[in-house]
């Protein structure tokens, strides 16, 4: 998918870029009704009408596409009947038309078209689009849509351009090199889509303006040090002054930029071979 860029006619368009959509087979359909669930907004709010998560308010109004992320019909072939947009991630969806008249969305990969089969099962065709176990795919494989628990769904590489490589296969595990560097174990019995999530192109995407943003629902972020000492830590002094302290905090005081987070106890860390790459 290619990237388009506009003349500067105004500051907001000098550096804007957006995507061409070529994968995008009917730029005219729309969704799938069925598929459909309505979204309410929160504005970042919990049900005491408290801001819980910061920046979230405003926005286009959008449905939910529904996912299959677990790809459950097992041995029962289905057409890829178009490739569409979904506003609520990055990558784009292929709605699937099984033969036995059911619809699903899936995660479209990259070099899949209308007009495609694609199939999930134990045993089916090593084929872009196709779902099956670790198990039954040669090392080397790239996939995503990777569960972590069998029969959980797919929650590793669901991004934009994403994939794992299936590095080798031992005790029961299958070891895969994660898009972060790191390489992690998961039970081979987890399946996992053969391809790589298409609309590469998406991390060459420039917002270009402050509204742009705005539409997709994010406030805007106020640095620490241009605040009131009440307002955050880092607030305060005469002038344009440095934060004042050690290391950079969260508004709330706690240790920021570099703090490492993970709990060390934290139970899936054996199955951790080998940390992300700086």
């Amino acid at each position: 998918m290619g990237v388009k860029r506009f003349n500067p006619t105004s500051p907001g368009v000098r550096h804007k870029t957006v995507s061409t959509f070529d994968e995008i087979t009917d730029k005219g359909k729309k969704p799938e009704k069925s598929l459909l669930v309505k979204q309410s907004k929160t504005g970042g709010r919990n049900f005491q009408g408290k801001i819980t998560t910061r920046h979230i308010g405003g926005g286009a109004r959008r449905h939910y596409r529904l996912i299959d992320f677990k790809r459950g019909k097992h041995n029962v072939p289905a057409n890829v009947v178009a490739i569409e947009y979904d506003p609520n991630r990055s990558a784009n969806i292929a709605l699937l038309h099984y033969v036995d008249g059911s619809k699903a969305y899936i995660l479209a990969p990259l070099g899949l078209s209308k007009g495609d089969k694609v199939i999930s099962g134990p045993s089916v065709e090593i084929k872009v689009g196709n779902a099956m176990p670790l198990s039954a795919m040669p090392i080397g494989s790239t996939v995503h849509n990777i569960e972590m628990q069998p029969g959980r769904g797919g929650q590793i590489a669901r991004s934009a351009g994403n994939y794992a490589s299936l590095a080798g296969r031992d005790n029961g595990y299958a070891t895969l090199k994660m898009p972060s560097g790191e390489m992690r174990r998961v039970s081979e019995k987890c399946f996992a889509t053969i391809g790589r999530v298409g609309n590469v192109d998406h991390e060459l995407i420039s917002i270009g303006k402050a509204g742009r943003k705005r539409h997709m629902g994010v406030k805007p972020t106020v640095r620490g040090v241009v605040m009131n000492p009440c307002d955050h830590p880092h607030g305060g002094g005469e002038g344009k002054s440095p934060i004042g302290m050690a290391s950079p905090v969260t508004p709330w005081g706690k240790p920021t930029l570099g703090k490492k987070t993970r709990k060390d106890k934290k139970p899936s860390s054996k199955f951790i071979v080998k940390r992300r790459t700086k």
